[in-house]
């Protein structure tokens, strides 16, 4: 892996890889492709560089953020339902020593009342919800500004 660039670590949980056919309501249709098409792009501009990684498997999640936990800048996490039920999902984040923050593509705070819940929240340091595909783009905004700030340079 290129260290000379801060690698951005995008994980979609379950579902995900459904995008464009699943509740176009609430989720568009646009694809999981689309996503990491446009991610890497803006990720590009700010000089970093994006490893995407999606599952319908909580473990396979797990593993991918233990893999990663001493090569990765920050992580955007879009974890799906494992959102509001996964505490394994929520003690494999609380070791990142990095941002992480969790995106949603609806307003789960408008959604049904289980979605309203997150129990990944406390190991993010912030949350992006409601903006359609640009979930990910103002949450990778947010977490470049952020490393940036830190290291005192433009990232």
């Amino acid at each position: 892996m290129n260290t000379s660039v801060p690698t951005i670590l995008l994980i979609n949980g379950p579902n995900l890889n459904m995008l464009g056919r699943r509740e176009i309501e609430h989720y568009g249709s646009f694809t999981l492709a689309d996503v990491v098409r446009l991610c890497r792009s803006e990720a590009e501009q700010a000089g970093c560089r994006i490893l995407d990684f999606q599952s319908n498997h909580e473990g396979e999640i797990l593993d991918f953020i233990h893999a990663h936990l001493d090569d990765a800048a920050g992580m955007l996490i879009n974890a799906g339902a494992f959102t509001h039920y996964s505490y394994a999902l929520l003690d494999a984040l609380k070791l990142c020593p990095y941002p992480v923050i969790e995106v949603h593509i609806s307003d789960i705070a408008k959604r049904e009342a289980f979605r309203q819940i997150s129990v990944i929240r406390p190991a993010c340091s912030s949350t992006v919800s409601g903006h359609g595909i640009h979930s990910y783009t103002k949450a990778l905004a947010e977490l470049t500004q952020r490393l940036a700030a830190e290291t005192g340079k433009q990232v």
